[in-house]
């Protein structure tokens, strides 16, 4: 999760955020102030929105912000034009590591168990975040572009949209916590299957059919209907509610009968909450709730319940010697 004393300045307007590679919008787009549904879009229009190191650092840094922003309930994710990413930008390199000749040579000077992708800094962004995501795959990703998807709460796509994973042909290997994320969602088998052949497919074919939860027939249509899902979720949800499920399933535990001990503790832990009465009080009084409680002020003390793991850079030897 986000550290809680990470100091986070909220933004008077998303949409005047000046960030490079992505656009940041308020939905609907003439409101000057923040929205309960913010749409990020990843922008490269000469590049097929190719990922950068400062596209992932765009991210990360909205994501900080929402993570934190109560006028904000839930994220669209969508890419500008024909193509939602192309991948990592071969042209610049893998974020510190090859370029286009593929040399470590070419690479910064780092001891592997210094690098951290940045492809899962941008996952875990997204992963970490108490907001719920909607990817709107409006048009075809591959590589870094399908994988930094993977945590999104939901993810709809264009029908016609071509997904790969296509790692095995670059010589390298799935990244951005997909080897994590991908199984859970596709099942083991299917996710062998398209990272070992590394072939691109249509978003409707069956090998996709557990990554995508609704296929749309347009790219048009794929993003009215992620921003018409996130209405809805913005206003009927409670973010600690849908945060507190998301961690459930992928950080539950290994049996039935320790998700049971886990979900008894949590919901007596929400029994008679902020969020919990009004869930209540809206249903009898047959009208929409007005959700605002934040996983900073209301959740529930057993959480977090897993260890926490600490993800930043690693000193270097030189580093650590000065220090001596």
């Amino acid at each position: 999760m986000y550290p809680p004393s990470a100091p986070v300045e909220l933004p008077a307007s998303y949409a005047k955020l000046d960030l490079p590679h992505i656009k940041v919008s308020h939905v609907p787009e003439s409101s000057p102030e923040p929205t309960p549904v913010i749409l990020l879009t990843l922008y490269r229009p000469q590049n097929n929105n190719a990922f950068t190191g400062q596209m992932q650092e765009s991210i990360s840094t909205v994501y900080r912000m929402v993570n934190a922003d109560d006028r904000v309930k839930v994220v669209v994710l969508t890419g500008h034009g024909r193509m939602f990413c192309a991948g990592a930008d071969l042209d610049i390199g893998f974020l510190g590591g090859a370029g286009r000749s593929g040399s470590k040579a070419n690479a910064k000077s780092e001891r592997d168990i210094d690098h951290r992708d940045g492809g899962g800094r941008a996952s875990l962004a997204i992963h970490q975040c108490s907001k719920p995501t909607i990817a709107a795959m409006q048009g075809s990703a591959v590589g870094v572009g399908i994988t930094m998807c993977l945590p999104a709460t939901i993810r709809i796509a264009y029908a016609k949209a071509k997904i790969g994973f296509v790692f095995s042909r670059r010589g390298l290997i799935m990244e951005a916590c997909s080897s994590y994320f991908l199984p859970k969602l596709i099942g083991l088998s299917r996710a062998l299957h398209l990272t070992t052949t590394g072939a691109v497919y249509p978003a409707e074919h069956p090998l996709m059919r557990e990554l995508f939860s609704e296929i749309l027939p347009t790219p048009e249509a794929t993003v009215t209907r992620a921003l018409e899902l996130a209405d809805e979720i913005a206003k009927n949800t409670s973010t600690v509610s849908t945060k507190l499920m998301r961690d459930l399933m992928y950080r539950g535990p290994g049996s039935a009968e320790e998700a049971h001990l886990l979900d008894s503790k949590i919901i007596h832990g929400l029994f008679g909450s902020k969020d919990n009465k009004e869930g209540v009080q809206s249903f009898f009084e047959k009208r929409a709730p007005s959700f605002s409680g934040s996983m900073a002020n209301d959740a529930p003390e057993a959480w977090p319940w897993w260890p926490q793991i600490d993800v930043g850079y690693v000193p270097s030897v030189k580093d650590r010697a000065s220090k001596l």
